[in-house]
């Protein structure tokens, strides 16, 4: 899906799992596959994270031109260790985002996502909105999937975006078309 109606600005400042200071500017050159969620999440994250590691699977050596980015909905839990640590065990290929509570609700609303906290019986969880957004390579968003697009059709809508702006493949000087 195209990015319509009011613009998302797409703009962050927050911190990657390794404790380094990022913003969108930090990955200009090359395309971000945006993902919100958290890690204490038991279904839709862990779900929407293998869904979108199938994608980067099924794009093969292009997947290099995209970097997949989890940023957190829970700054209160998912410090840079905890999204290291859970990241590096179940989906390596991600960099999780997280700040304070104030940085990561600025980056949410960048992107239009709703954020709600709410009470269980264990605790809490965070109601969120389930889209994974593309920024293109000078971080402006170009694109967005709901949860119900499933990898095959998220895979083939990502490489006609490549393909039209001529990312380039590392076998080759462009992708297929």
């Amino acid at each position: 899906m195209t990015v319509t109606g009011p613009p998302i600005r797409a703009t962050y400042s927050l911190v990657d799992h390794h404790g380094v200071g990022v913003t969108e500017a930090s990955y200009r050159g090359r395309w971000q596959l945006v993902r919100f969620g958290f890690t204490a999440c038991r279904v839709v994250c862990p779900r929407a994270l293998s869904l979108l590691d199938d994608v980067l699977d099924r794009l093969g050596g292009t997947a290099a031109a995209v970097v997949p980015l989890y940023i957190t909905v829970d700054p209160g839990r998912d410090t840079p260790d905890r999204l290291r640590s859970h990241l590096g065990s179940t989906h390596p290929r991600f960099t999780g985002l997280t700040g304070t509570a104030e940085q990561t609700a600025d980056a949410a609303a960048a992107f239009r996502v709703f954020t709600r906290r709410r009470d269980t019986p264990t605790g809490y969880d965070v109601a969120h909105t389930a889209m994974t957004y593309l920024l293109d390579p000078a971080a402006t968003p170009v694109r967005f999937w709901p949860d119900t697009r499933d990898a095959a059709g998220i895979a083939a809508d990502l490489t006609t975006v490549l393909t039209a702006a001529g990312t380039p493949h590392p076998g080759g000087p462009t992708l297929p078309g």
